[in-house]
C-alpha cells in the first residue's frame, strides 16, 4: 500500500512515495474565504473576496488589500471611546464608524468600551467620526498592550471613585429625604413656610444633579445634538422631570390641584445615586474579565540577554532584532521566538498550551516567547520578535476574539437601537393616559409614570449581556490552549452536531515509525533497510522520514540513488548500483509487473492492525514488505469520550486505506469513518455532511486540510500543525491534544448558555418592567411602582449581568462541567 494520502507534506517537496499537490489545496481556500466572510460581514461573496488574499481564509489586516496598486493598505486601529453609556450607543458608534470611507469593519465591546476598526482609514478620521457621532474616542496601539490594561484599569479604579462619591453625595440627600417620607413626614405644599422649606431642598437637590449626575446631562445633551437618543437620555429626562415638575409645585403651587402638590426631590436623588452606585460596582466587576489578557501579557519577559562576541548583556525586550543570538538561563522566560543553537533543557510550555508536561529542547529545536526554561542554559538565535511572537498573535487573537459579537450578540445590539426612541414614545403615551383617565392628582401620576418608564427601561443589562460573556468565555478558553478567531465561530461551536476528525497528526501522532520489516526474496533485513532509505533519502514525507530514522537508529549509512522518480499516488522508484529499485503501494506493483504471490495476504494483515504496509521490488522481483504505523495519541481515546458525552457525531476522515482507517477508528471508539479520501476531496466530504442540514466541525493539522477546515461551520486547527491550517481555522489548539477540542465545545455551550441568561434576564427585565412603570397593575391592585424603585432595579440589573459573566471564571474546562 502506498503511504498515507492524510500523511502531511511540506509544501513545495518532491520524492515522496505518495505527495500531495499542494497547490490545489491552496487555490481552493479562497472560495471558502469569500463565501464565510461574505455570511460574517453581510457582504456578497464578491465583496468579500476583494479584501482577502488567495489562499487563506481570513486575511490579515496587513494583507486585506495586498495585490492592489491603487488602494491603500489596511490596518486595525482600537478606539477607546468614552460617553458610551448604553447597548443603543454601540449600534451609533459602529454606524458612525462605518460610514468613513475606507473603513471595512467596526465591532464594539460594550463591556470595555473599545472599538476595532479594520480598513484604511487614518486614526484621526476615526476620531472625528466618533466625536461627531456625540462621543469621545482616542485610539490606542497594540504595542504597549500593557501599558494600556495599566492605563485603563488607572482609569477604571479613577472613575470608581468619582462614582462613589458622586453616590455619597446624591444618597446622603436622597436617603434621609426618603426616610422622611416613609416615616410619615409631610411631602406636599400647604403654606410659605413649607414652601421656603422645600425650595432649599429643591436647589440643594440642583446642586445634587450638577454635581452628581452631571455627566448624564452632558451624554443626554450631546445625544440630542446629534439626533440620537440613550440611556443618558432616560436618565436626563427622568430625573429631570420629576425635578422640575416639583420645582413647579414649589414656585407656582397655585397652578396644580391640592393634591397634585407632592415634591419628588427624593426620587431624583435617589435614582442618580442608585444608577452611580450600580455603575460604580459594574466597573468593578467588569475590570475582573480582562484577567485572561493580564496574565498572557505577564507572560512577556521585561529583557533578553544578548550575546555580542564574548561578551553578554541585558537589553529591553523592545531591542532585541531578528537573527540576533541570545541566552536563557534556567528559571528565566523565553523572551522571543527562537530556533536552539547550543544547549539542552526542558521547556514549561503550560502557560501558552495548557500541557503541563515540561518538554525537551535542545540544538534545532524552536522556543516560543513567554514559555519557562527549566533547567539548563540555552542558547538561541531570535526568529521572531515584537508583534511577530507567538505570543504577541495569541494576545492579538484573544482580544480581536473578546471584541466579536456572535450572532446573538448583534440581535442585542440591532433591538437596543430602536429600544430607547420606543421607550420614550411609551413614557409620552403612559403619561397622556393618565393625564386624561387616571384619578386625581392625575397630573401628578402622570409623572411619576412616565419618570419611571425612562428609568426603568435603561438598556445597559442589555448592552452588557453578550460581551461581558464573551470576555470571560474566550479568555477562560485562552487559559487552556484554546484560540477562539471570532464570535461567530464561538457560537456555532455550541451546535456542532457531526465533527470531522483528521487521522493524521490528530488521532494519530503523525510521526509514523517503522513496525515490521518482512523478508520476501531477500535475506538480509539491513540490506533491504539501507537501499529502501537510500531510495526515500531525498524524499521528506513522513512515512520516507519514518525509514530513514529507522536507518539512521541502526547506523545504516545511505547510499546516493539515481534516476528518482516519484509516482504520485504509487510510490517512487530509482537505481542503485545498476539494480532497479521499486517501493510503494500495490498499483506502484501491478504497473511494474511484479508477482506478489502470497505477499498480498501479508500486506492485508498488516493493514487490519492500523499499520501502513509497503512492497519493496528489485529489478521486479519482489524482496520485501515494510510497514510503517503512525501510533494512536495517548490521549485520544479519553478525548473522544468527552466529546461523545457532549451528544457529538464523531466522524474520522483519513486518506488512508479502508483496512487501516477500520482499525485506527475501532481503537479509539468512532464507528464511522470515510477512508481513502483524495486531499483535494475532502471538502466536498464536508459540504454533503453539511447538505444534511448538521452543523459540521472540521479538525485537521495539514495544509491539505486547510480547504476542509474552510469549508466546515467551525474550523478547528491543531496548533502543532501548519500556519495554512491554523490561519484557515475558527479556533486553534494549541497544544496536540484533542481534549482540546472538548474543552472549545465545553466551553462554547457554557458561554452560549451563559449569554442567552443574560439576555433572557435584561430583556425580561424590560419587558416586564416597563407595563409595571406604566401603571398596568393599578387598575386591579392600586400598585404604582415608585421611580426610585425603578432607578435601584435598573442599576442593579446591569450588576446581575455582570455577576453572572463572572461565573464562567470558575467553569472547569478539563471536566466539561462546572466546578
Amino acid at each position: 500500500m502506498a503511504h498515507d494520502k492524510d500523511d502531511k507534506a511540506a509544501p513545495g517537496k518532491s520524492g515522496a512515495c505518495c505527495h500531495s499537490v499542494e497547490s490545489k489545496e491552496e487555490a481552493s481556500i479562497a472560495p471558502q474565504t469569500c463565501h464565510k466572510q461574505a455570511k460574517a460581514q453581510h457582504l456578497t461573496t464578491e465583496e468579500a473576496c476583494a479584501v482577502n488574499q488567495p489562499g487563506t481564509k481570513r486575511a490579515s489586516s496587513a494583507q486585506s488589500d495586498a495585490g492592489h496598486a491603487d488602494t491603500q493598505p489596511t490596518s486595525d486601529h482600537i478606539l477607546l471611546v468614552e460617553g458610551a453609556s448604553c447597548a443603543s450607543c454601540v449600534s451609533k458608534i459602529e454606524t458612525a464608524l462605518k460610514a468613513v470611507p475606507g473603513v471595512e469593519q467596526a465591532q464594539m465591546n460594550f463591556a470595555d468600551r473599545s472599538v476595532q476598526v479594520t480598513g484604511s482609514a487614518s486614526a484621526d478620521l476615526l476620531i472625528a467620526a466618533v466625536e461627531k457621532a456625540g462621543y469621545q474616542a482616542k485610539t490606542a496601539e497594540d504595542t504597549a498592550a500593557a501599558d494600556l490594561l495599566d492605563e485603563k484599569e488607572k482609569a477604571d479604579w479613577q472613575y470608581y471613585k468619582t462614582l462613589l462619591r458622586h453616590t455619597t453625595v446624591a444618597l446622603g440627600l436622597g436617603i434621609p429625604l426618603m426616610l422622611y417620607g416613609l416615616l410619615g413626614g409631610d411631602m406636599s405644599i400647604h403654606n410659605d413656610s413649607q414652601r421656603f422649606a422645600w425650595l432649599a431642598v429643591g436647589l440643594v437637590t440642583l446642586a445634587v444633579m450638577i454635581i452628581s449626575g452631571k455627566h448624564f446631562f452632558i451624554g443626554a445633551w450631546k445625544s440630542l445634538l446629534n439626533h440620537n437618543a440613550n440611556m443618558d437620555t432616560l436618565i436626563a429626562l427622568g430625573t429631570g422631570t420629576a425635578w422640575l415638575y416639583s420645582m413647579v409645585v414649589v414656585l407656582f403651587p397655585e397652578w396644580l390641584p391640592q393634591l397634585a402638590r407632592h415634591v419628588y426631590f427624593e426620587a431624583t436623588a435617589m435614582i442618580i445615586g442608585l444608577i452611580d452606585l450600580g455603575l460604580a460596582l459594574e466597573i468593578k466587576a467588569r475590570g475582573k474579565t480582562s484577567q485572561a489578557i493580564k496574565r498572557l501579557i505577564g507572560l512577556q519577559a521585561k529583557t533578553a540577554r544578548l550575546i555580542e562576541g564574548d561578551n553578554e548583556r541585558d537589553i529591553p525586550i523592545e531591542q532585541v532584532q531578528k537573527g540576533q543570538i541570545l541566552r536563557v538561563r534556567p528559571g528565566e522566560k523565553i523572551p522571543v521566538d527562537g530556533e536552539v543553537l547550543e544547549g539542552h533543557s526542558s521547556i514549561d510550555e503550560s502557560m501558552l498550551t495548557g500541557e503541563p508536561m515540561p518538554v525537551v529542547k535542545s540544538a534545532g529545536d524552536a522556543v516560543v516567547a513567554g514559555t519557562l526554561n527549566k533547567s539548563g542554559s540555552l542558547l538561541f538565535k531570535a526568529t521572531r520578535v515584537g508583534k511577530d511572537t507567538a505570543l504577541a498573535q495569541i494576545i492579538q487573537m484573544v482580544k480581536r476574539a473578546q471584541n466579536a459579537k456572535p450572532p446573538i450578540g448583534r440581535m442585542a445590539d440591532a433591538i437596543a437601537a430602536y429600544f430607547v426612541p420606543v421607550v420614550m414614545i411609551i413614557a409620552i403615551v403612559s403619561a397622556l393616559v393618565w393625564l386624561n383617565f387616571g384619578p386625581d392628582p392625575s397630573v401628578a401620576y402622570a409623572v411619576i409614570a412616565a419618570t419611571t418608564v425612562l428609568i426603568i427601561a435603561c438598556p445597559c443589562a442589555l448592552g452588557l449581556a453578550t460581551p461581558m460573556s464573551v470576555m470571560v468565555g474566550v479568555g477562560k478558553a485562552a487559559e487552556a490552549g484554546v484560540l477562539i478567531r471570532n464570535g461567530e465561530a464561538l457560537q456555532l461551536a455550541s451546535s456542532i452536531d457531526v465533527m470531522v476528525l483528521d487521522k493524521t497528526g490528530t488521532v494519530t501522532e503523525g510521526k509514523p515509525k517503522v513496525t515490521d520489516i518482512v523478508l520476501i526474496n531477500a535475506t538480509d533485513e539491513h540490506q533491504v533497510l539501507q537501499q529502501v532509505a537510500s531510495l526515500e533519502a531525498g524524499s521528506e514525507h513522513p512515512l520516507a522520514l519514518a525509514i530513514v530514522e529507522s536507518a539512521n537508529d541502526r547506523g545504516i549509512k545511505v547510499s546516493k540513488v539515481q534516476g528518482f522518480n516519484a509516482i504520485t499516488g504509487q510510490g517512487v522508484e530509482a537505481e542503485l548500483s545498476g539494480q532497479r529499485l521499486s517501493f510503494g503501494n500495490l498499483k506502484l506493483m501491478q504497473e511494474k509487473g511484479v508477482e506478489l504471490g502470497n505477499a498480498k495476504e501479508k500486506a492485508q494483515q498488516l493493514a487490519e492492525q492500523a499499520k501502513t504496509p509497503m512492497y519493496f521490488a528489485k529489478d521486479g522481483k519482489l524482496m520485501a514488505i515494510i510497514a510503517v504505523a503512525d501510533p494512536i495519541k495517548t490521549d485520544s481515546l479519553s478525548a473522544i469520550k468527552r466529546l461523545q458525552k457532549l451528544g457529538i457525531r464523531l466522524v474520522m476522515l483519513t486518506g488512508d486505506n479502508q483496512a487501516t482507517a477500520k482499525a485506527i477508528a475501532a481503537q479509539v471508539g468512532i464507528e464511522e469513518f470515510i477512508a481513502e479520501v483524495l486531499p483535494e476531496d475532502k471538502a466536498a466530504k464536508i459540504a454533503s455532511l453539511q447538505q444534511s442540514g448538521a452543523v459540521v466541525g472540521m479538525t485537521g493539522d495539514g495544509i491539505n486540510d486547510a480547504p476542509a477546515l474552510a469549508k466546515a461551520d467551525v474550523g478547528f486547527a491543531i496548533g502543532t500543525g501548519t500556519d495554512v491550517a491554523i490561519e484557515s481555522a475558527d479556533i486553534t489548539l494549541m497544544r496536540g491534544s484533542l481534549h482540546g477540542l472538548a474543552d472549545a465545545v465545553a466551553v462554547s455551550k457554557a458561554t452560549l448558555s451563559n449569554i442567552k441568561q443574560n439576555l433572557f434576564g435584561a430583556f425580561i427585565y424590560n419587558v416586564a418592567g416597563i407595563p409595571v412603570a406604566a401603571g398596568i397593575l393599578y387598575p386591579f391592585f392600586g400598585l404604582l411602582l415608585s421611580p426610585v424603585i425603578a432607578g435601584a432595579a435598573m442599576a442593579f440589573s446591569s450588576l446581575t449581568v455582570v455577576s453572572n459573566a463572572n461565573r464562567l471564571r470558575w467553569f472547569n474546562l478539563g471536566q466539561g462541567d462546572r466546578s
